[in-house]
């Protein structure tokens, strides 16, 4: 069973990576759009699954939690909330603190990094997944999310999964043995660039005035 399972994250990884890649390039709102990013959605919830069953169980529910709630973002119109939204924030809430502290305990460890993993990168995602529950706080206040803000809310958490899934893949030994130290590391946080530019994009300029609307099969109010 571990290894049909061990397959299948290799697989949703894969597709996810390719999925992912395509939506962030095809033009937003239009119908490729949607169907890469349905894929992306489906692709990182198997992913994220398989990783928690194999053993990294809070990191692939984390993956899981963003590109949830990322996706249900463009599919409700603007102000809905729902019981999901709670469970997602008590989640996020207790991810974040508890990387935080297993951040700080291998931090103070004598190799600074358990299984490869350095602590900076456990203090970096607790810190993300504490934003992202400030977010979840933010918009139950609220009753829900609203024009830009929806964008915003989609765009950042659907490209930081698709940053677990390049670091995930690229982190490799022997994928960083055949492609090169340097281009893994571009390559890796490629969606952490493309999430800044596009955050920019849609809070800073006048690119995005029309708000997002669900649709059947993408975000089709999405501009270029």
């Amino acid at each position: 069973m571990r290894s049909l399972i061990l397959v299948i994250h290799i697989c949703a990884g894969v597709v996810g990576l390719l999925s992912g890649v395509a939506a962030v390039s095809l033009r937003k709102g239009s119908r490729g759009h949607g169907v890469a990013g349905n894929l992306f959605f489906g692709a990182m919830l198997a992913m994220g699954s398989s990783a928690a069953y194999l053993g990294n169980i809070f990191g692939g529910l984390f993956a899981c939690y963003l590109v949830a709630t990322a996706w249900l973002t463009a599919r409700r119109r603007d102000g809905g909330t729902s019981v999901f939204d709670w469970g997602a924030l008590v989640f996020a809430l207790a991810f974040g603190v508890l990387a935080i502290t297993d951040g700080l305990k291998v931090a103070n460890s004598p190799t600074g990094s358990r299984n490869g993993v350095p602590a900076g990168m456990i203090l970096f995602l607790g810190t993300v997944a504490l934003l992202a529950a400030a977010g979840d706080v933010r918009m139950l206040a609220r009753g829900g999310v609203f024009g830009r803000q929806r964008i915003a809310r989609h765009l950042w958490r659907m490209c930081f999964g698709l940053f677990i899934a390049t670091g995930s893949f690229l982190a490799q030994r022997r994928v960083m043995a055949f492609l090169g130290g340097p281009k893994i590391l571009l390559m890796a946080v490629l969606p952490l660039i493309l999430m800044i530019f596009w955050l920019i994009r849609v809070r800073f300029t006048s690119t995005y005035k029309r708000r997002l609307a669900p649709s059947s099969d993408s975000v089709r109010s999405l501009p270029t």
